[in-house]
């Protein structure tokens, strides 16, 4: 597994930040921590990114995905970019959610 430690955004304020996701314990949580950390435009735009992702793992196409999410196709090539030469945090992320659905 490839770990990519980007230097200008890992900080001690970053690190505050993934250490207290990793405490919410359910869905109801997540939601309140995010609606207070984040705009609603930041959110849905990381929703989408994550549509995007998953639509990309399910093999659709670019047009499927863009009429699907309303995500532009330079948002898609870029979690596709992501999907295929990223740190694997989608992958991780996708994997997850299948293991969950069986």
């Amino acid at each position: 597994m490839k770990v990519i430690l980007l230097k200008n955004i890992r900080d001690d304020n970053t690190d505050l930040l993934m250490r207290a996701v990793l405490k919410l314990n359910t869905e109801e949580e997540c939601y309140k921590f995010f609606e207070d950390l984040c705009t609603i435009s930041e959110l849905k735009s990381m929703s989408q990114r994550m549509g995007v992702a998953r639509m990309l793992d399910e093999n659709c196409v670019y047009t499927d995905i863009a009429a699907a999410t309303g995500a532009s196709t330079a948002t898609i090539s870029r979690v596709n970019k992501c999907l295929n030469y990223g740190s694997d945090g989608y992958r991780l992320a996708l994997d997850r959610l299948k293991e969950d659905k069986q």
